[in-house]
């Protein structure tokens, strides 16, 4: 028996050596497999997304005109003078950078940023060959010759009526701080709607919700804070909903108040307000999906993280799903579209209005995870492409005729002047593997990256454009 019992021992540590060094090997195995399947999906997509941009730059040679970006060379001038209170608290022992004289409304470059009206967008004065170009920064006007008000916007394509609708913050009044330590605002004036057959004439629709003016307790109160509208259309209902941020001055109340109206039009009916998912909500967009669900994404958490959840069927209320994204990062401003069965989403960062450096995010499921893909803009200088061209993200338009193409909507904001805040619309276009990996997991992404393009001045090719 003591035989037996040894040789059972002197069996018994070889055979462990032995299943311990097979475990390593499935192990290590497993590991080199997933290594050579991620570089064999990544070169794969590599190669179909390389292919995918040549036969669309084949088709349409106007795409290959909007990449070429154009750059910025500006000066920051000597000191001159006494620097405005507000770009002196900004910075006041540092080198002046040109954020600095954005901010500063006696720059002596400020015409840089803020063109006056010489150099007007006017779709009514006969501009020959220059008719549809936009100018990012430049005055925009109406029809009626009046600077559009559609600041914070977002639009839809009406199929009914084959229009554009673009709806945005009316802030055509004075700008002032409600206390010392207050943000730059605008009293609630309400929604503005301008409507446009072709994306660059726009017709003046009215203000389409308007503010409260006596009754101190609503939401629509002009004391209190109205940004950023959204309206998606709910084919089930035939009704046109309209979210948007409800705040009071002091930004405490972080809420989305909904609207409904029968047309595009208007005029919308206030139907009050709520914390989504019982939270906090500030920036935020409405995105309807193609089966159909539209889902609320908001800025969350003193602006600490996203949440992202569906809406009820009839779109005036938000569903108990709720997912949180971004946790951590601070991001705000979120404008969604999707290609290809990805979620892209662009955020800036938060610093008022001040601008900062845009990040895009793609996804397979909008519910997440989500991952951050890197700084989209391109061309300009660096300072242009850290700031987002001066400008931060609202909306992006999803253009007729080539997949992949887009309009980037953005505000430069005017802390001095808010009513003469300008609008950055530039061609975003999706194609071409990722410069970079991911932040937080292993490998490149398999999604084509993103790209903003600067120009001083550009058009939509031909065929882009919605027929008059």
């Amino acid at each position: 028996m003591r035989v037996r019992n040894k040789y059972r021992k002197s069996t018994a540590f070889p055979c462990n050596v032995g299943s311990r060094c097979s475990i390593s090997i499935v192990v290590w195995s497993l590991v080199g497999f997933l290594l050579m399947l991620q570089i064999y999906s990544l070169i794969s997509h590599r190669n179909t997304v390389s292919g995918d941009i040549r036969l669309r730059m084949s088709r349409h040679p106007l795409v290959r005109e909007l990449e070429q970006v154009e750059e910025e060379n500006i000066q920051i001038p000597p000191p001159r003078g006494k620097r405005s209170p507000r770009a002196a608290k900004r910075r006041p022992k540092r080198t002046t950078t040109l954020v600095d004289e954005f901010l500063d409304e006696n720059s002596q470059i400020r015409h840089v940023f803020f063109p006056d009206m010489k150099t007007t967008i006017d779709p009514l004065k006969d501009a020959g060959n220059d008719s549809f170009y936009y100018y990012p920064g430049r005055i925009w006007l109406d029809t009626e010759g009046n600077p559009i008000q559609a600041h914070g916007g977002g639009m839809i394509y009406d199929e009914r009526s084959s229009t554009y609708y673009w709806y945005g913050e009316y802030k055509d009044g004075p700008t002032y701080h409600a206390h010392k330590k207050g943000a730059a605002r605008v009293d609630i004036i309400g929604v503005g709607c301008y409507s446009s057959k072709d994306l660059w004439t726009w017709k003046n629709e009215g203000i389409v919700l308007t503010a409260e003016e006596s009754n101190e307790t609503h939401d629509l109160h002009k004391s209190n804070v109205l940004e950023r509208p959204k309206v998606i259309y709910n084919e089930n209902t035939g009704k046109y909903v309209m979210w948007m941020h409800i705040d009071d001055a002091n930004y405490t109340k972080a809420a989305v108040g909904i609207a409904v109206s029968d047309y595009p039009t208007g005029p919308f009916d206030y139907l009050g307000s709520q914390r989504p998912h019982g939270c906090e909500s500030r920036d935020m967009t409405v995105f309807k999906d193609d089966d159909g669900v539209a889902y609320l994404i908001y800025s969350s958490e003193d602006n600490s993280e996203l949440h992202i959840g569906p809406l009820t069927k009839d779109y005036l209320d938000v569903k108990p799903d709720m997912r949180r994204i971004l946790v951590g990062q601070h991001r705000e401003a979120p404008a969604m579209f999707k290609y290809r069965g990805t979620y892209y989403m662009i955020t800036s960062g938060c610093t008022g209005w001040a601008p900062n450096e845009a990040l895009a995010h793609a996804a397979d499921s909008i519910m997440g995870p989500w991952e951050t893909m890197g700084n989209p803009c391109i061309g300009g200088n660096k300072m242009f492409r850290l700031a987002t061209f001066f400008a931060q993200s609202t909306f992006v338009i999803p253009l007729p005729g080539i997949p992949g193409s887009y309009i980037f909507m953005a505000d430069r904001w005017n802390p001095a002047d808010l009513s003469d805040s300008r609008y950055v619309w530039l061609p975003l276009i999706v194609g071409g593997p990722a410069d970079r990996p991911f932040e937080f997991n292993f490998g490149f992404p398999l999604w084509p990256r993103v790209s903003i393009y600067w120009h001083r001045k550009w058009r939509l090719p031909s065929s882009w454009r919605v027929t008059k």
